[in-house]
């Protein structure tokens, strides 16, 4: 079965402002994230990809360019279940207002039973994604063969939901993952079983270093959507 090559949108506008952005259309990538998608062609040019499938949202779409510019004869595939989470009355809000939300422990603790107010559930976003994956698996082994390579560019809990499944993990683990802007994550299926064979890979280790805005009193929760990354 195909390798799927799971990249996170580069930095947006929205995860420097700490905006949970959600579906709110305009949410474009910030200097940052342009610069990680320029690079991306280059930290991809070893990988005959059959295929790119991606996230409606504009800054999926943006995080792509550079590569199918580099890459005219690559098919592009929107797929709106792998879009955000839809946020529903949280999309647009700040983030530090969020966390003192009842709903918030919910989210970090027990997200399988997360709902948001005028939005979806978590495991709603977690079931389209999976399934997603699953159809493009078919297809993709159906078109271009069993060892074939193909591209999703997707969101933060979007990926993590992907992630958890192939680890065999319940959703209610899914926030101890995490992945970077722009960073990559290697899943290679097989009719047994998914082997994680790269997790957030970004190619920078600073951003391995503590943060400030993780030592709060909040330092062990998980970004919801996906924290900024490296400064």
């Amino acid at each position: 079965m195909p390798m799927l090559i799971l990249v996170r949108h580069g930095r947006s506008t929205a995860n420097t402002a700490g905006v949970l952005a959600g579906w709110t259309p305009g949410v474009a990538l910030d200097e940052r994230g342009a610069a990680q998608a320029a690079a991306l062609p280059g930290r991809l040019a070893g990988l005959p990809l059959a295929a790119a499938v991606t996230s409606p949202l504009q800054r999926c779409r943006e995080t792509l360019a550079p590569l199918l510019a580099a890459r005219p004869d690559l098919p592009l595939h929107p797929d709106d279940r792998i879009g955000e989470c839809h946020y529903g009355d949280w999309s647009g809000r700040k983030l530090a207002e969020l966390a003192d939300e009842p709903l918030m422990n919910i989210v970090q603790q027990h997200p399988s039973a997360a709902a948001f107010p005028g939005g979806e559930s978590m495991r709603a976003m977690h079931t389209r994604a999976v399934e997603a994956v699953r159809d493009w698996n078919a297809r993709i082994e159906r078109e271009h063969g069993a060892d074939a390579v193909y591209l999703m560019c997707s969101h933060g809990d979007v990926i993590k939901a992907i992630v958890a499944d192939a680890l065999g993990l319940h959703l209610d683990l899914f926030q101890r993952i995490s992945v970077e802007p722009c960073s990559v994550t290697a899943i290679r299926y097989t009719p047994t079983r998914p082997f994680v064979v790269r997790l957030g890979d970004t190619g920078d280790f600073a951003g391995l270093a503590l943060r400030e805005e993780t030592t709060g009193d909040r330092g062990g929760d998980a970004a919801v959507g996906g924290d900024a990354g490296a400064p």
